[in-house]
């Protein structure tokens, strides 16, 4: 397990939570937007992505592909 802090864009709380080192990008995405989609967040038509560093991260792309790291903040956006 790691545990990241993610940032859904639109919402003003940073959320820690738990991905598993094989988690896509995809699921990654989904499992921060549970903590704001619905709650603080309005829900769009439209799929999510992850952000790092200014960079969005392909949906299948791995945590442990992304190099991502205990505690690193994540961006959840709509593309």
């Amino acid at each position: 397990m790691v545990p990241l802090v993610g940032v859904f864009e639109g919402d003003f709380v940073a959320q820690l939570f738990v991905v598993e080192i094989g988690d896509p990008m995809s699921a990654v995405a989904e499992k921060l937007a549970v903590h704001a989609v619905n709650l603080r967040v309005m829900p769009e038509d439209r799929p999510l992505e992850v952000v790092k560093d200014g960079q969005p991260l392909p949906d299948s792309m791995t945590v442990r592909e992304a190099g991502l790291q205990p505690m690193d903040v994540v961006r959840v956006r709509y593309r």
